[in-house]
């Protein structure tokens, strides 16, 4: 079995798997019931100021039977008292010496927030998670995302931070921005020791169509919340692979957004993230997710010949590639396997309303239902094999005329110029 144990700037976890700040790191008695499923950190729900939370503060997106597609929330941070928790972190990290435990942090002042991390050092937590991503609630009072969003605020919070701690540093980045470099690059010339990401998006999940109110419904109305879930995955994905392909970003990543089993962790690590975070898996299934988590992903390595998640971290950076540096002289074109196809024509239908009309129907004379590839047409942009409800009946070829790789910018280099569409 492949090594799965991380160190990530010091904090040490026997496995890449944390629990994210949130409703399942809220307590003691869940954090260890979390090690004792098999996770290898928790990041405690978000120490600060005790607030009131609301009633009721969630809301989901169902979509094609799948319950919780993408989850909404209103919640804010830890509504318990700050000794208590902290004694419990304490209870926590003496009772599991061996895993990461640590500390999500939003306050106000400088002040305040040097307090609060000596009051966390004294527990024995292994570091600090800066929440600067909180979309709701708490940017109203100018903590969360309207820090996150302001580079040069979460610079000097985050300076504040390292002047008064030796332990690692993590600045949690909010996705509701424009550009994810320029908060990330803040936080290195900070001297953060690392970052995590993403945080939840702005979003209102629904409208109740009978009295007009969105959800989450309150008594006297509704707000916008944090949006995660499965459904932010590609968002998640993009943001991490955007701070590993930047040549001045320099600090490890731990992965948030819609992470639910191996597979999903997999790519974030591959895309350069030292440790994973999940939330809302947890608030569906439990905390016993982790046991396909470590076992799939190990079972993934092992077949890779892999001895180490360190091998795979990263694997998947090289291939991301800029719009304008990809291959123009990659062709494919589709291929459906008759001894599969149900006839259902979907793929026709995409194509030809949806796309580039390059599959026809068979004469009805024919009897038979199995499109027809308009092989001299196929432009190879695969919807037809998307929408294919039987698994690899439609397959992309290779028809390349050339092993040559040509890209966009190779053509504006080199002087071509297109007139009326023609080069």
């Amino acid at each position: 079995m492949a090594d799965l144990s991380i160190d990530f700037k010091g904090i040490k976890s026997p496995n890449p798997f944390w629990i994210a700040s949130g409703p399942p790191g809220n307590t003691g008695y869940q954090a260890k019931k979390a090690f004792e499923a098999g996770w290898g950190g928790v990041v405690w729900k978000t120490l600060g100021d005790p607030i009131i939370n609301t009633s009721s503060r969630y809301g989901s997106v169902d979509y094609a039977g799948r319950k919780m597609m993408g989850f909404n929330n209103i919640e804010l941070i830890t509504d318990r008292g700050l000794s208590v928790n902290l004694k419990e972190i304490a209870e926590v990290k003496k009772a599991f010496p061996n895993h990461a435990v640590i500390a999500s942090v939003m306050v106000e002042s400088k002040e305040a927030w040097q307090t609060i991390i000596r009051r966390v050092e004294d527990t024995g937590a292994d570091g600090f998670e800066l929440n600067f991503g909180c979309p709701h609630g708490m940017c109203e009072r100018g903590m969360g995302s309207a820090v996150g969003q302001e580079p040069l605020v979460l610079k000097e919070i985050t300076a504040w931070v390292k002047e008064f701690t030796k332990l690692p540093v993590l600045v949690k980045l909010t996705p509701n921005i424009s550009d994810i470099i320029d908060p990330a690059l803040a936080a290195i010339e900070s001297q953060a020791d690392g970052v995590s990401l993403i945080n939840t998006l702005k979003s209102i999940v629904g409208v109740d169509l009978d009295d007009f109110t969105p959800i989450p419904k309150l008594r006297n109305g509704a707000a916008s919340g944090g949006y995660c879930g499965p459904a932010v995955k590609p968002i998640a994905l993009h943001m991490v692979a955007t701070l590993a392909k930047h040549p001045d970003f320099t600090i490890p990543m731990s992965g948030i957004g819609g992470i639910s089993d191996w597979r999903d962790a997999a790519e974030f690590i591959a895309l350069g993230c030292t440790s994973v975070q999940v939330c809302t898996a947890v608030m569906h299934y439990g905390f016993r997710i982790v046991e396909d988590l470590s076992s799939g992903l190990n079972s993934y390595l092992d077949s890779k010949g892999m001895k180490s998640i360190n091998e795979l971290r990263g694997k998947a950076v090289p291939q991301y590639q800029d719009w304008g540096d990809l291959d123009l002289n990659y062709k494919t074109i589709a291929k459906i396997n008759p001894e599969t196809c149900i006839g259902c024509q979907l793929c026709y239908i995409a194509c030809e309303d949806g796309a580039h009309q390059c599959i026809a129907l068979p004469a009805p004379a024919s009897r038979q239902r199995m499109p027809l590839i308009q092989e001299e047409d196929c432009v190879g942009c695969n919807l037809c094999a998307l929408v294919c409800p039987v698994p690899d009946c439609i397959q992309m070829v290779d028809v390349s005329e050339t092993e040559e790789l040509e890209s966009w910018n190779d053509l504006m280099q080199a002087g071509h110029k297109f007139e009326d569409g023609v080069l």
